[in-house]
């Protein structure tokens, strides 16, 4: 008699506090003594504070003892925390993924006209990195944005790339969108 496969199940943590290399050490650290894996992490810098976002996996019963040990942890450690339950992220074989590149005079409503434009065009969005910077030249304050986007099956590529291109044209920002490449290879 075979035993059903166990469902993996997952656990978003997402954390906030002021020492990146410490609040890292001590999740992955808390993690693992609760038997529980770290699938992925995203880890950057706002000011004096860092955000971490973690996906870990393991079994009901230590994802349970590693939700309740995180609040007290936060408490002793000065950072906050939220924890969201999370299933499998869902396969999309057909899905093809593209890096949008941006940069521009600021403006704040830029970020959002971007997102809107792929919304609109049924693009999911996968990661973002946007910046803010003073141009060495001029003093004036620039934004360079990155995002990795997933465009559904059946997409016609040149079509998508020409709208993005017209209206990246059309709010004056200079604007690239590619295929997505490892970046080691």
């Amino acid at each position: 008699m075979s035993t059903p496969p166990v469902r993996e199940q997952f656990l978003v943590i997402s954390a906030l506090g002021r020492d990146a290399m410490a609040l890292t050490n001590l999740l992955s650290r808390t993690s693992h003594e609760n038997r529980c894996a770290v699938i992925s992490t995203r880890l950057s810098r706002h000011g004096e504070f860092s955000a971490l976002v973690l996906q870990v996996s393991g079994s009901w019963d230590a994802l349970a003892r590693l939700e309740s040990s995180l609040p007290l942890l936060a408490k002793k450690h000065d950072f906050s925390v939220d924890l969201v339950r999370s299933a499998a992220a869902e396969a999309r074989p057909q899905a093809l993924p593209y890096v949008a590149y941006v940069s521009a005079v600021y403006r704040p409503d830029i970020l959002n006209e971007l997102c809107q434009f792929f919304i609109d065009h049924r693009v999911e969005l996968e990661s973002l990195t946007c910046d803010t910077y003073q141009a060495p030249q001029t003093g004036g304050t620039m934004l360079n944005a990155t995002l990795t986007v997933t465009l559904p099956a059946g997409t016609q590529i040149s079509w998508l790339r020409d709208q993005f291109l017209d209206f990246a044209d059309a709010l004056n920002l200079d604007a690239l969108i590619e295929p997505w490449r490892p970046q080691n290879p």
